[in-house]
C-alpha cells in the first residue's frame, strides 16, 4: 500500500466531510496532525486516531506496528508546536511524549477503543509511544 497516497486521500475526505471519513477509519475519532519536517522544514499532515483525556488529545505513534516510529513522531520531537484539525475546528497544540506509567495506562485505553492497537503492539518489539496534544 502506498501510505502517502492513502493519507492524501484520507485528508481530502476528512476536509471535504467536516472530519468524517469512511474506509479503514469509518466511525473512528480522527484528527489531522500537522508537524514541521525535522529535516525538510516543510509542513507534514497525517490522519491519526485519537481519544480525549481531560484537556488533551491522545495519539499513538503506532505506525501500524512497523519496527520504527513514524516520521511525524520525529518531527514533533524536533518541533513540538503542532497544528491539529478535529472536525471543522483547527487549533495550535503542544505535543509531549507521555512518560511511564501513564503511557501504559493510556495505551490500554487506545487498545480498548480499537483492537488494532493491540495488534500493532504485538507486531513490533518497540514500545509504541503515546503523545499528548495540549491545545495552546
Amino acid at each position: 500500500m502506498d501510505i502517502q497516497a492513502f493519507n492524501k486521500a484520507t485528508i481530502a475526505e476528512f476536509r471535504a466531510n467536516n472530519g468524517k471519513v469512511g474506509g479503514a477509519f469509518a466511525g473512528a475519532s480522527l484528527l489531522l496532525l500537522t508537524t514541521v519536517g525535522a529535516k525538510s522544514g516543510l509542513a507534514r499532515t497525517n490522519p491519526l486516531a485519537y481519544f480525549i483525556d481531560h484537556d488533551r488529545y491522545i495519539i499513538m505513534a503506532s505506525y501500524a506496528g512497523a519496527p520504527d516510529n513514524p516520521p511525524w513522531y520525529f518531527n514533533l520531537l524536533a518541533s513540538p508546536e503542532v497544528s491539529v484539525e478535529v472536525g471543522t475546528e483547527q487549533f495550535k497544540a503542544r505535543a509531549a511524549v507521555v512518560p511511564e506509567p501513564e503511557r501504559t495506562a493510556l495505551y490500554a485505553k487506545a487498545e480498548a477503543m480499537s483492537s488494532a492497537f493491540a495488534d500493532y503492539q504485538r507486531k513490533t518489539t518497540r514500545v509504541i509511544p503515546v503523545v499528548a496534544l495540549t491545545p495552546c
